[in-house]
């Protein structure tokens, strides 16, 4: 007998020892324990996990918490200090990384998601062209029917508050259903042409139903592989409706359609999302890995409860509040889509008083501009991977100040509308590239509260600068659009430069 097999006799312990009675090894480069990534995940849980709907674990993975009975002690101490998981391969984690196409139901996912964002682009930019019909229909001024762009901002700030207790009580399938089915209420309210009271009450309807479904589908894309890019694509999905939105809403009311009449294709719209959403999402929490973030949340959740009291809603509220993350956030996307709204609803009218633009052709400036956003999104998100988020919107915001500025001072129509089509081609990409930089400085236990939080303070920045816009012109001039503008964009700056720096993985 050698004397390692000697020793290893010597060592082994009783038959009523358990393995679970050892102190767990730890690599020897790792002093704690965080939160596994994406590919972490796909390691533990693997792809076929996924695809069977997480009923059951790959062979050989071990459901967390849980401990294997009947292992082997090694016989050599060179076995023992082997013994150590493998490492995964390159290839196979790379495999195993949640994206668009992983598991395969997330093509349906992102699919859903394009859909409630082109019906809320839809939405959003036919408002500008209805409200002339609304003010003649309900004989009201501009003071007044500027409360629709009050109420919907209301909408959006009130659903901030309930994000994150309605997804856990309801399940992010049935929370998309909800909001849709609010989104539907609400249209169908404006569909009748109520009296204007009830149109504006309709629009605190249509501000909740779209920060629900906005909050939880950018966390969803956000939290994907190329997470830009997917983003990308969703909102320029959300650009698409801007394009189609003005200009069937001017199709129909120009032909003697009552104005209310549009919200009956946006109402559709919601309609095919509702079963649509649900469908997708409806095995979401029973997936491998989200059962697994789930569950080491929850541990998370029961180790600072031990220490520190477990947090309700009103506090994980206030932590995000308090999140230098969030505010900064708040304040760049209440820029941005400041700047996005007043452009888009008043450059037409600077158009027709500043260059003697014929308001038949000029009305086209619009369209271009969210062709110029959706183009955006569509393509220069790709660049953004290679340039690096944090750069790309750097120069992004500088590009958009500059031709703010050239639409400001070439004094032709021509001239001013490719400015404005090039403006919206720089803006177009700054959005999903934000909301990536969140996601990844986010705490996962506030992630979903503070970015509800970002996405209404984006509704209130596209209520109160358009707003402010207006009441100025009707002073002094239609002019002021382009100073308001270039100041939102040194807001944007500054937000941006703000922001943490985002840790590289070095794994």
């Amino acid at each position: 007998m050698s004397a390692y097999t000697f020793a290893a006799f010597l060592d082994s312990p009783s038959e009523d020892t358990r393995i679970a009675d050892l102190p767990p090894v730890l690599p020897k480069d790792r002093h704690s324990i965080s939160t596994p990534n994406d590919i972490e995940l796909g390691t533990i849980w693997g792809d076929r996990c996924n695809e069977s709907g997480g009923a059951s674990l790959p062979q050989g993975a071990q459901t967390p918490g849980r401990t294997p009975h009947g292992a082997q002690t090694p016989k050599t101490p060179n076995e023992l200090e082997m013994s150590r998981p493998p490492s995964p391969k390159r290839d196979e984690a790379a495999n195993l990384v949640q994206s668009w196409s992983n598991p395969p139901m997330n093509k349906w996912r992102v699919l859903s998601a394009c859909l409630v964002y082109f019906g809320n682009g839809m939405t959003d930019s036919a408002t500008g062209a209805v409200i002339p019909y609304m003010e003649k229909d309900y004989d009201i001024g501009y003071a007044i029917v500027s409360l629709i762009f009050v109420t919907n901002a209301a909408g959006f700030i009130l659903s901030a508050f309930f994000t994150e207790s309605v997804l856990q009580r309801l399940g992010r399938a049935k929370t998309l259903m909800a909001s849709e089915l609010v989104l539907s209420l609400g249209f169908t309210m404006i569909v009748c042409t109520p009296p204007f009271g009830v149109v504006v009450t309709a629009y605190l309807f249509l501000g909740i139903g779209a920060a629900f479904n906005l909050a939880l589908n950018n966390v969803f894309c956000a939290n994907l592989a190329r997470s830009t890019v997917i983003l990308g694509i969703a909102h320029g999905s959300y650009g698409v409706g801007g394009i189609f939105g003005p200009i069937i809403a001017t199709a129909l009311v120009s032909k003697g359609v009552l104005w209310s009449r549009y919200y009956l294709v946006t109402l559709g719209i919601r309609l095919v999302c509702l079963p649509f959403v649900g469908w997708a999402f409806w095995r979401y929490e029973k997936e491998a890995p989200v059962q697994l973030m789930s569950a080491l949340e929850r541990t998370a959740s029961r180790r600072a409860a031990v220490e520190a009291g477990e947090p309700t809603n009103v506090q994980l509220l206030k932590q995000a509040l308090g999140n230098r993350v969030t505010v900064f956030g708040a304040l760049l996307i209440f820029a941005y889509q400041g700047a996005e709204v007043s452009i888009s609803g008043w450059v037409i009218s600077f158009l027709i008083n500043y260059r003697g633009g014929d308001p038949a052709k000029v009305g086209y400036v619009t369209a271009g501009f969210w062709a110029g956003i959706t183009l955006g999104r569509f393509t220069l998100s790709h660049a953004a991977h290679r340039v690096g988020e944090k750069l790309f919107v750097y120069l992004l915001i500088a590009g958009a100040m500059a031709f703010q500025l050239l639409a400001w001072l070439i004094p032709n129509v021509i001239g001013d509308a490719v400015a404005v089509s090039i403006l919206g081609l720089l803006l177009g990409p700054i959005y999903p590239c934000a909301q990536t930089i969140f996601t990844r400085l986010l705490p996962r236990r506030i992630q979903m509260t503070s970015i509800s939080f970002i996405s209404s303070a984006g509704s209130s920045g596209g209520a109160v600068a358009p707003f402010t816009t207006g009441l100025l012109a009707q002073a002094v001039g239609t002019f002021v659009l382009h100073p308001i503008c270039i100041g939102l964009f040194v807001v944007m700056q500054c937000c941006w430069f703000g922001l943490p720096r985002v840790r590289k993985r070095t794994e």
